[in-house]
């Protein structure tokens, strides 16, 4: 009876072994992570040349606001009101001194109008100047 047993160990394979592709990835892993510490290390040394209307941007500050298609504002990441930004912005002033303010404003397309342009009169009440407003490129469509 022992004799009619037979290995089939030609059969079909319907087992996956993952060990190699998990050591391939590994190995990958491996490679990106000793590549991009070796690539930030590896920056380009330059001087920069001096000249009169240059400015320093180390003393300038971004405030980015953002208001949502419901009128939510918020200054960066935070929620605030329009009737808060002076206090807050006057704030930030005072804590920085020295620094130039600028003000990046992202509204959603749905906000009204007239809320964007409270929230910008809002904004250069407190002497920001300096405004962008945040868009979405077209290029590409």
């Amino acid at each position: 009876m022992a004799s009619q047993m037979n290995d089939n160990d030609d059969g079909e394979i319907t087992g996956i072994n993952v060990t190699p592709l998990v050591d391939v990835m590994l190995v990958l892993l491996i490679v990106f992570m000793v590549t991009s510490t070796y690539i930030v290390q590896q920056s380009i040394q330059i001087q920069l040349p001096k000249a009169d209307s240059g400015e320093n941007t180390a003393k300038t500050k971004n405030l980015a606001f953002v208001m949502d298609k419901s009128g939510n504002l918020f200054m960066d990441g935070t929620a605030t009101t329009i009737e808060q930004l002076p206090g807050q912005i006057q704030g930030i002033k005072a804590n920085n001194p020295n620094m130039t303010l600028q003000a990046m404003i992202a509204a959603d397309k749905e906000t009204q109008h007239g809320q964007v342009v409270r929230l910008i009169d809002a904004i250069r009440l407190q002497g920001i100047v300096d405004l962008a407003i945040n868009v979405e490129s077209t290029k590409g469509l």
